[in-house]
């Protein structure tokens, strides 16, 4: 069954085109200096960690719920590893392990009290922003501990090497954007056979090819911008790992199923046999794990750990949720609706940095769209009604 063809491919990717025309709009406004090799790779080095959270987030709201703490659990979690690293010279590699694994446990910790004990998470979680805010300064003294080992910095400020060598273009970059290019096309066209062959609505054939093409267009257009700077940076190769790991989750697999169900009608979701309880326990054990990483990439970014880091982080990480689509009352949202949510907010961000715009407008011009998209939702909501 044939869609009403290219309405319903711009209703399903208009978040996009609004990045493209944010985009465009900075662009023209910062003659030509936004797309710059150079203020990409900061556009990307500088964002990495919110658009980590807003992947754990969108599984939590996704189920109906909030995590408020996931800024003070990094700041923790970052602590530890400048502790571990700085003062007591362990491994960089095991510390990134223990430090993932104490994520773990504040997310056990906090699962624990919301999906068994049936305490909203909204208080659950607002306890745990202040009691690890509070154990951060205990930790670090009130001090800032700085200067990572080199080999934990480059998690956030390396780049992939090119073994190739040429002279002003890092020929590595612009294969990773081929690959990429043919995966998600591949992707894409397996996905509508698959729905074409169940009777589902999918989108015409000459539509799926316009998806590929802009697709293509975007990814090489952002390889060859890369590949003229350093190349791919190191943390830009983990998000993507983690975009496709948790879309496959959501998408592909019986948990990611029930994630959605639990949300959409959390007791007809316990009548059918889900395991409600469960589900909701690693949720927040997954969300305490990419805190913690998120943690260990801004300390590493930063070159230094500090009481006053991840201030804002969760709510950054929501607004991107609701942004990209995500519904207030659960049930909905996509990881990619999440991560171009993300980017919605970190092009502004920077762009109406590089135009001067001071501060305190960038936060209030930020929440009128955070109201906007929820607003639209409602809206949406009602008229399916």
């Amino acid at each position: 069954m044939k869609d009403n063809g290219i309405l319903n491919f711009i209703k399903q990717y208009n978040m996009i085109f609004f990045l493209i025309v944010i985009v465009a709009f900075f662009q023209f406004s910062t003659d030509g200096t936004f797309l710059s090799p150079v203020n990409l790779t900061n556009v990307v080095m500088q964002n990495s960690h919110i658009l980590i959270l807003a992947i754990g987030m969108l599984m939590i709201i996704v189920l109906g719920h909030i995590d408020l703490s996931v800024g003070s659990v990094a700041a923790f979690t970052g602590a530890i590893a400048a502790i571990l690293m700085i003062n007591h010279g362990m491994n960089p590699f095991l510390v990134i392990i223990i430090s993932l694994f104490v994520g773990a446990l504040i997310g056990a910790w906090q699962g624990f009290w919301v999906a068994y004990m049936k305490i909203p998470a909204f208080i659950v979680t607002l306890a745990g922003m202040l009691i690890f805010r509070g154990l951060t300064i205990v930790v670090l003294g009130g001090r800032t501990i700085s200067n990572f080992p080199d080999a934990f910095r480059l998690l956030s400020s390396g780049f992939i090497a090119d073994p190739f060598g040429i002279d002003g273009l890092n020929l590595t970059a612009l294969i990773i954007g081929v690959i990429v290019t043919i995966l998600f096309s591949a992707s894409l066209l397996i996905a509508r056979n698959k729905r074409e062959k169940h009777g589902f609505e999918v989108t015409s054939m000459p539509v799926a090819i316009v998806q590929i093409i802009v697709l293509a267009i975007v990814v090489m257009a952002l390889s060859y911008s890369l590949a003229s700077h350093a190349g791919v940076p190191n943390v830009l190769m983990v998000l993507g790992l983690l975009i496709f790991v948790y879309h496959f989750i959501t998408t592909r697999m019986k948990v990611g199923r029930y994630i959605y169900a639990i949300g959409g009608n959390e007791k007809a979701a316990s009548l059918s046999g889900i395991k409600t309880k469960v589900v909701t326990f690693w949720t927040f054990v997954n969300m305490g794990v990419l805190a913690a990483l998120s943690g260990l990439v801004f300390s590493a970014r930063l070159n230094a750990s500090t009481a006053a880091a991840g201030d804002l982080f969760e709510l950054n990480a929501i607004a991107a949720c609701f942004i990209g689509g995500a519904s207030a009352s659960g049930g909905l949202g996509k990881i990619k609706g999440a991560i171009i949510g993300g980017l919605i907010m970190a092009v502004i961000n920077n762009g109406m940095s590089l135009l001067g715009v001071s501060v305190d407008w960038q936060q209030a011009i930020m929440g009128m769209i955070l109201l906007m998209a929820v607003v639209l939702d409602v809206i949406n909501r009602k008229k399916s009604i």
